[in-house]
């Protein structure tokens, strides 16, 4: 039997081998009409593209990258598994890189991205990142890129988050509601669109409720975790709050920790709300209220995201912000 390629379509169609192509990976720019003709008449004589083939005409890797600050948050954990459940469904292999936190790193992991290894970039950007230069090269390069959690608005592109500045309102209002009166605040970079938009939403809510707004309740923390404890345990020797909110779960294990070292019972002396996603939360010892992102839902949507462009060619990423709602999970470090 003969065998049946792309260029055999073409000629019994009579259109260009360009336009099957387009019409068999379902390209926004080829009509409908035109693509059940094709689709049609590949089922008719069981034609079977050679994936091999086709990722070498057009130097594609079929593989992207995806950027992460840290693994040890259960948020990034989630968001991989959600980018994996996308890319293995649409045939992509994934390589993931973890900067820990370091700018300089994150630097010399995008130059590894220069030379075409992979067709597009998934990435939430470290604490420490106040300069793109190096993202601005790899999209002037063609490289797709899309951020998520951590984002860069500057950046003509996608961009995947939660509700960061409403949560923050929320986690810092629960506090108030359940009796607190002088509520810290444990930060992430204020240079990081995350960092900078929970910082507002804390300081919003502390307005609103006529609550005690002095920088010292505010702990800028390193990553680094002997250093934050030793920040908290100062900041609580010197201001005695009631209330923690935590921009992200390790900071909320450090407050535990500071609190068993001052002998404070949680939630009786003070009480303690963060971002987490830690699958244990609810059984440590008291049980951690949290703000809970969707992250795999997130990782799901950036992938879909960059995936249909790269399947679409020609088809460019749209600005725009893609925003999840978290959910406030209510447990014993917060209850009255």
């Amino acid at each position: 039997m003969e065998t049946v390629n792309i260029k055999k379509l073409a000629q019994l169609l009579n259109l260009s081998i360009a336009t099957v192509s387009k019409a068999l990976r379902d390209s926004y720019d080829i009509s409908k009409e035109t693509k059940e003709k094709v689709v049609a008449l590949a089922n008719e004589l069981n034609y079977q593209p050679n994936p091999h083939a086709s990722s070498l005409r057009k130097h594609k890797s079929k593989t992207i990258a995806v950027i992460i600050p840290e693994i040890a948050n259960n948020y990034f954990t989630l968001a991989i598994n959600g980018i994996e459940t996308v890319a293995q469904e649409k045939g992509y292999h994934v390589l993931i890189y973890i900067t820990h936190e370091d700018f300089k790193k994150e630097v010399s992991l995008a130059k590894e991205l220069y030379n075409g290894r992979v067709d597009g970039l998934l990435i939430s950007v470290s604490s420490t990142t106040t300069d793109y230069a190096h993202l601005h090269h790899l999209q002037q390069k063609g490289l797709p890129i899309v951020f998520f959690d951590r984002v860069c608005d500057e950046f003509e592109t996608a961009k995947v988050t939660t509700d960061d500045y409403e949560s923050s309102y929320l986690a810092t209002r629960h506090l108030v509601e359940q009796g607190c009166k002088k509520i810290a605040h444990l930060a992430i970079s204020g240079s990081l669109s995350i960092g900078n938009k929970r910082m507002k939403g804390y300081q919003q809510a502390v307005a609103d409720f006529h609550l005690p707004a002095s920088q010292s309740l505010i702990v800028e923390c390193m990553n680094d975790d002997e250093k934050d404890r030793e920040l908290i345990k100062e900041m609580f020797l010197k201001e005695k709050p009631d209330g923690v909110f935590a921009a992200v779960e390790r900071y909320a294990m450090a407050s535990y920790d500071v609190c068993r070292q001052l002998g404070l019972q949680i939630p009786n002396d003070v009480k303690v709300i963060s971002f987490s996603n830690l699958p244990i939360a609810s059984f440590l010892n008291p049980s951690l209220s949290t703000i809970t992102q969707p992250a795999f839902d997130i990782g799901k949507e950036a992938a879909t995201r960059l995936l249909n462009t790269l399947e679409k060619k020609n088809a460019p990423l749209t600005n725009e912000s893609i925003i999840f709602r978290s959910s406030l999970i209510q447990r014993t470090s917060t209850s009255k």
